[in-house]
Formats: C-alpha cells, sequence, structure tokens
C-alpha cells in the first residue's frame, strides 16, 4: 500500500483508481429495459442465485469484509454531502482521501459493496443502510436543486467553469479540482448497485438526475473542450452512462456515454495500437470496461475492439505474477517488467477492473484464457490485497525481492483501494457460473465452495471443493426432475490434459477438451447425480517476459512467496537467489505440508534457505515473490557490483555535512520543511520521497560547511521520469534539473550539484527550494544531502 503521509503544512494528491459496476449481464433481467444487443454467449447469475459456502479463503475474507463494513458510519461518510448541500452534519467526516480533495468517493464504494453484500445474503441491516444513504443523498440532491450530489470541495467553482466553457485540465487535475468526474462516477456507479442489487428504486431516481446534470454540463462543449476536460481522469462515465440507458431504455443516456470517448487512448486502441503504454494504469482500464458495457447494449463493434485488445494486451504484456499490473501506478513499455518490482507495484483497484473488464468480455467471447487470467487475479491478487487478520486493504501490493504489504488503517485512509477493497471481498460469487443463452450449458469457471439455484434448469448445483488445497472437487447436480443439459467444466492452464480425470456418479467419463478450453459432460441430469473431477496441482516456475531467469513460484493456481523475516532484509544476505545448473524448480523447492501449501527452498537456494507459503497469505513480514537464478559465475558479478555500491554509499558517508530524509516527521521539523501546492509524501523500496505538482514547491534548510566546498546530493528513483524543475539556493538558481528516464527504474540513484563557493562563504545553513514551476513534477527526492565537493 502506498503510504500516504498527511501533514499539516501540505495536501496530499496521489494518483487515483476508478471503479466501476461490477454486473455481468444476465438472461432476462426484468431490472433491465434494454436487452443485450452483442451477441451474448454467455450469461452471468445474479449474486443471488450464487451462495458461497463455508469453510475457504474467500468465505472468511467476505466475512471480514462483511465486519468492517457494518463498522463504518453512513452519516460520516454522509457529511460532506451534507456540508456541501447545506444541511447538518450528522457526525464528523472520516480521514484519509474523505478529508481532502476526492472527498465523496468512498461513499459510492461504499454503497456499491453494500449492495453487493446484500444481494449475496439478505442481511436487513445492510437493505436499511442502502435505503437510509440513497434516502439522504435523495434530500441533498433536493435541497441543491439542480439534479447533482456531491461532496467535493470547490466544486461548484469547478464545474461552474466547465459550464462556462472554461477547461483547466491536466492528468489529475480539473479547474483546479482532483479528479471530480471520478468522485461523480463513483456516486453514481454506487447509486446504480443500490438499484440493481439493493432494490432501491430511488437510488435510480437520484442517478438520473445527476446523469442528466452532466448532460446540461457537457451538452455545449465542443468536441475540442471535451477532448481537452478528459485529459483529465474521468473514469467510468461512459460506463455508467450506459448502464444507466440500458436499465432505462432513455437513447439520451447512451448518446452521452459517447462524449466520453477520448481520443489519446480509446481511438488508438480500436485500431488495436498499444495506446496505454506509459499511461496510467487504473485511469485507463475503466474506460475500457465502459467499452465493453457500450459494445453490449450499443452494439459497436468498434468499441468491442477496444475493450479485447486492452484486455489482451494488458494481460499479455503489463501483468506481473499476482495478477496484477502497474508500477508507481503506470504500465511501462510493453514486455519490460522485470526492472520494474517495487513496493508499489500492482494497484489494487487496477486488479479488481481488470477483473471486471474480464467478466463482460468473457459473456460475448466465453474461453478459457479468460477464466484463467480472472482466477490467477483473484486468488493472487484480490485474495492477497487483504489482510487476513483485521480485513484491511492494499493499495500497492509489492513485488520487489523484499518488499512487504503495508494495509489501510479503519477511519483515517480512505483511498481508492480501500474503497474497491471495500467492493472486493464481497463478490466472490459472482464469476463461478456463466448459462448459455439458451440455458442448455452451464460454464463453471471457478472452483469455490458455492451453491447455485438454476432457476432456468429449476437445478441447484453444488460445489464442495478446498482448490487452494485439494486436487478433488465434487460437484452435486440436484434437479428437480430429470433434465438434459452439458456442464463445461474449466481446464486450467497450470494442468496437464492427461492428469485430469472425470467421474460421474463414481464412473469414468471420457470428453475431449473443446477449442474453448472446456470438457463437456452432456447428458440427461437427475437429482444425487454426482461429478468427481480431479486437477492434480503441481509445482512449476514461470519467467518474466523480458527476463528468462527471473521466475516466480506457484502451486497450481497459487502464487507462492519466499518468507524473509520481520526486518527489511539486505538485498544480498537476506534475499535468496537459486543456483543451479537446471531448471528443474522441483530442484530447488520442497513441500514440508502440501495440505497447507507450505514449502521450502533447497540447497540451491543461497546464500540462505527460507520458508515459502501462498503470497496471498503473506500478510506480515517480509517476503520474495520473484527469484534470480544464476550459475555461480554470474552470481560473484551481482556480488561485485553491491559491493561496489557499499563502496560507493561509505565514501558519500564520510562527505556528509548534513542529512535529510525528507518524508519523515521529525527530519522535516529539523530542517525547517514548508511546502506550496500540492506536496505529498510517498515510499519506495522502504525510502521516503516527496514530490510537488506543478506550481509547487519543496522549501527546506540544510547545514554547509563556511569553509569548504559544498554540493547539494540528492537520491532519486528512476521510475520517475519526464520530470523538470528547478533547485534554488538561498533565492539564486542553482539549476533547472530535468529527468528523462535514463535510469534503471527499480533503482536509487544519486545526482550531484556543485554549490557556488559565495553562496555558502561565511554561512553554517542555507535554504533549498525545489520549484515546480515549468509545468511538470518537482521530485521525488529520497535523501538530501550537503557533501564536501571531491
Amino acid at each position: 500500500m502506498k503510504k500516504i503521509l498527511l501533514s499539516l503544512i501540505c495536501s496530499s494528491f496521489v494518483y487515483c483508481g476508478i471503479q466501476a459496476q461490477s454486473y455481468i449481464p444476465q438472461r432476462n433481467d426484468a431490472r433491465f429495459k434494454v436487452k443485450p444487443v452483442a451477441n451474448i454467449k454467455a450469461y452471468g447469475f445474479d449474486l443471488s442465485d450464487v451462495k458461497l459456502l463455508p469453510g475457504s479463503e474467500f468465505y472468511k475474507a467476505r466475512q471480514l469484509d462483511s465486519t468492517y463494513l457494518l463498522l463504518l458510519d453512513p452519516n460520516r461518510l454522509l457529511a460532506r454531502f451534507y456540508i456541501n448541500a447545506g444541511l447538518p452534519t450528522k457526525g464528523d467526516a472520516y480521514g484519509g482521501w474523505e478529508s481532502d480533495g476526492l472527498s465523496g468517493h468512498s461513499l459510492g464504494h461504499y454503497l456499491s459493496a453494500i449492495s453487493m453484500l446484500y444481494a449475496s445474503t439478505k442481511d436487513p441491516q445492510l437493505k436499511t443502510r442502502i435505503d437510509y444513504i440513497t434516502g439522504e443523498l435523495a434530500k441533498c440532491q433536493t435541497k441543491r436543486g439542480t439534479g447533482y450530489v456531491g461532496a467535493i470541495p470547490k466544486e461548484d467553482s469547478i464545474f461552474g467553469l466547465v459550464r462556462k466553457g472554461i477547461v483547466h485540465s491536466g492528468g489529475f487535475d480539473l479547474n483546479g479540482g482532483w479528479s471530480p468526474w471520478y468522485t461523480v462516477h463513483k456516486v453514481m456507479a454506487g447509486l446504480v448497485d443500490a438499484y440493481i442489487y439493493g432494490g432501491n428504486k430511488e437510488a435510480l431516481t437520484v442517478v438520473k438526475g445527476m446523469a442528466d446534470w452532466s448532460d446540461g454540463l457537457i451538452t455545449h462543449l465542443d468536441d475540442s473542450l471535451m477532448q481537452k476536460m478528459m485529459r483529465c481522469e474521468f473514469g467510468g462515465m461512459n460506463d455508467v452512462l450506459a448502464m444507466i440507458y440500458a436499465i432505462t431504455g432513455e437513447q439520451k443516456y447512451l448518446k452521452q456515454s459517447y462524449r466520453w470517448i477520448d481520443d489519446f487512448v480509446m481511438i488508438p486502441l480500436s485500431e488495436r495500437k498499444d495506446a496505454i503504454q506509459n499511461k496510467h494504469s487504473n485511469t485507463n482500464i475503466p474506460k475500457g470496461l465502459g467499452s465493453a458495457d457500450q459494445y453490449i447494449y450499443g452494439g459497436l463493434s468498434r468499441d468491442s475492439i477496444i475493450a479485447q485488445y486492452m484486455q489482451r494486451t494488458i494481460v499479455n504484456h503489463h501483468t506481473y505474477a499476482n495478477g496484477g499490473n502497474g508500477n508507481y501506478e503506470y504500465f511501462g513499455d510493453e514486455d519490460k517488467l522485470s526492472t520494474r518490482l517495487s513496493d508499489d507495484n500492482s494497484e489494487t483497484c487496477a486488479t479488481y477492473n481488470m477483473e471486471k473488464l474480464t467478466a463482460a468480455i468473457f459473456s460475448w467471447n466465453p474461453n478459457v484464457n479468460y477464466a484463467d487470467y480472472y482466477e490467477r487475479a483473484l486468488v493472487n491478487g484480490i485474495l492477497g490485497s487483504q489482510n487476513d487478520s483485521d480485513g484491511m486493504f492494499c493499495y500497492f501490493v509489492p513485488l520487489r525481492m523484499g518488499g512487504q504489504k503495508e494495509y489501510s488503517d479503519q477511519f483515517n485512509t480512505f483511498t481508492c483501494c480501500v474503497g474497491t477493497g471495500m467492493e472486493n471481498h464481497t463478490k466472490y460469487n459472482q464469476a463461478i457460473y456463466f448459462q448459455s443463452p439458451d440455458a442448455k450449458s452451464l460454464y463453471v469457471n471457478l472452483f469455490l465452495p458455492s451453491e447455485l439455484k438454476w432457476k432456468e434448469k429449476n437445478a441447484t448445483i453444488q460445489i464442495q471443493s478446498n482448490i487452494l488445497h485439494s486436487d478433488k472437487i465434487e460437484i452435486a447436480v440436484s434437479p428437480k426432475k430429470a433434465t438434459e443439459f452439458t456442464i463445461k467444466l474449466r481446464k486450467p492452464s497450470w494442468v496437464e490434459n492427461d492428469a485430469v480425470t472425470i467421474y460421474v456418479n463414481g464412473k469414468k467419463y471420457n470428453s475431449s477438451i473443446g477449442t474453448d478450453g472446456y470438457f463437456d459432460i452432456h447428458r440427461k441430469w437427475k437429482l444425487g447425480d454426482k461429478i468427481t473431477y480431479s486437477i492434480p496441482k503441481k509445482l512449476y516456475a514461470e519467467s518474466m517476459n523480458d527476463n528468462s531467469k527471473r521466475l516466480a513460484f506457484y502451486y497450481g493456481p497459487v502464487l507462492l512467496a519466499g518468507q524473509l523475516g520481520a526486518k527489511n532484509p539486505d538485498p544480498v544476505e537476506g534475499v535468496p537467489v537459486i543456483l543451479s545448473e537446471n531448471n528443474n524448480v522441483n530442484n530447488w523447492v520442497k513441500s514440508t505440508d502440501i495440505h497447507n501449501l507450505l514449502f521450502k527452498t533447497t540447497d540451491a537456494a543461497q546464500p540462505i534457505q527460507v520458508s515459502i507459503k501462498p503470497f496471498y497469505a503473506s500478510d506480515q513480514g517480509h517476503y520474495n515473490v520473484y527469484w534470480d537464478k544464476f550459475t555461480n559465475e554470474e552470481w560473484s558479478v551481482r556480488k561485485a557490483e553491491y559491493i561496489k555500491e557499499k563502496e560507493h554509499e561509505k565514501e558519500i558517508e564520510l562527505r556528509t555535512i548534513d542529512l535529510f530524509r525528507i518524508g519523515e516527521m521529525q527530519p522535516e521539523r529539523d530542517h525547517n520543511f514548508t511546502s506550496t501546492g500540492n506536496s505529498y509524501v510517498s515510499e519506495a523500496f522502504g525510502k521516503h520521497g516527496r514530490e510537488a505538482r506543478a506550481s509547487g514547491s519543496l522549501n527546506f534548510t540544510m547545514k554547509v560547511d563556511p569553509n569548504s566546498t559544498n554540493s547539494l546530493l540528492i537520491n532519486y528513483i528512476g521510475a520517475d521520469k519526464n520530470r523538470k524543475f528547478d533547485i534554488v539556493v538561498d533565492g539564486k538558481l542553482l539549476l533547472t534539473e530535468t529527468t528523462k528516464g535514463d535510469f534503471q527504474e527499480d533503482k536509487f540513484y544519486d545526482k550531484e550539484y556543485l554549490i557556488p563557493v559565495e553562496l555558502t562563504k561565511g554561512k553554517s545553513q542555507v535554504k533549498i527550494s525545489l520549484l515546480a514551476n515549468h509545468g511538470y513534477t518537482a521530485g521525488r527526492a529520497f535523501e538530501i544531502r550537503t557533501i564536501k565537493s571531491k
């Protein structure tokens, strides 16, 4: 999780991810006036039709999430909605982003989460909250009288300028506001989910009012202004408007959804060009999900191309071992992942939205490849993002060697990934089963313990399995009367074809695998029929696309992680590598308790051997997901390089006059730190860094030696590129720094700047400023030193 450290002198401004609806098209859904016009080949089931059964990690995760959702106070989530509507509050706003520029987004996530959980569990406490929140939003909407309802700081100014045709826009700034359409979309999405899953009809009235307000706001913007506005993250506006169209049948909402098509990502994707390279990951994934829903209900082939090309490109070229993507929230170049391992990998929001995009595409193109990705991301990305002791959430899920997960707290974080985290664990029952349009075939995609009430066949399908720990899956088929249909069992990519066995009522069933990747079992089913499906797991390794010697280990669908202890390990002595002349993972790793998925390294791991367990269960301490494999000669070269780095660090220590660990409270006080504009702290590889957004500044004092020539030494990280800022010493411009991405992304590097003698002569300290006055970001700076020049 990215650490967001809010101080009294700065506001945090961190890139955010957008959440969109979780709905998968269902057969003959009476809640929708518009039926899919795309050729749907696999319909989903309503959350109320699928019961998640106890006994699995997924069920436990949902229970932890449910406890947290009921702990939260809706009045505190509503606080700034009341303030902006001029109504009295009933509690103080929560902390973190709820007290900052994205105030209100968490309420939308919360409304989605409790609505989906209610659909699954029918807990009346949840229904009460859905109805209460919706009613309070309706009161705020009525009080304002415009159709809009929100909690965004300065929202009247932000949107008032848009109404006048004034658009000042950047990646996450629109007219001085932090991604305001992000929050608008999330509130709208929550209301749509309250209608679909929570059965609240008033929610549809409120969200239609917001949609009409947004239409009035943008209708007069010409295409150039609209494109300019969409340079700021706008989330899933195309998605939620397409969904409102599908629910209401009112064409104006579909028409408005097509205003939200940008020409710098979506149009190139429609031409099958990878336009997402070096773009912000989760700003763009919801656009693809919106295109998927626009295709389902609008039928334009362009939209299917955008969605499918985006999904395929991300999965094949930008995805890590846990199913996540992004480094510091950004995609890099295609297949360039091995140098992009950090504490800020795989933002959880992006993984969740990839799952929804994948499920939507599966509905019109059912293929095992989509289900394989979904399972990997679900087990290792989503399940792996929750603390299984208290249910709290990761922002990022680190993948660097020696990384450690960090979690939100209950009341003072409320980042985007807390919002999506609330939703993540409410819907494990959603994509287990799909059915064909004629209800003659049932896809079994995931093997989570669950029970399906298949209304079309008047049958109950129950899965009893412990798929993460056992090879055997039992599926009980219980129709009210004998009924003919096909059950399609997914053949996971991690099991060999000839290792699979299928028994029906104790007799071996011979079925060849279809082109879609499923075993078909067709018969006339009767009460008491049982399938026993055995898919033996094995230990295997997968290499990164751009580095065949950097490997991740799996056991079946489960990503494994080496356990490195409570302290941040030394990168050489504390992180094992594999020294071997062969490529057989079974020579490097041995099981110690196969049922609980516990393993250990053999002597092939050097310089230490470690225990190994599932990544999803690696909640405490540091871990190793990727393993470098070397020959002895290659390893000696790496050690030599490391020793060289240590010698450089020792030499710098001897020359140091003053060291400022920026981003830490006491050092910032000691160095009289102040900032202007948007400044925030983040962490990489255990080190704090700070940066200032455009027009902002970082200001601090540093000790100098009045009798020596001094230099300023700033520690940067290679992932921060395309930045330009001025470095000023006591009001005098030292130089303008430009970072161009010349250094390896997952490595720190130092830059030394000679300070003219006349600026330090007779002084014991100087004031340093990093000024973001070129329209770019200043920093990140991690450690700042004054040192004696050579």
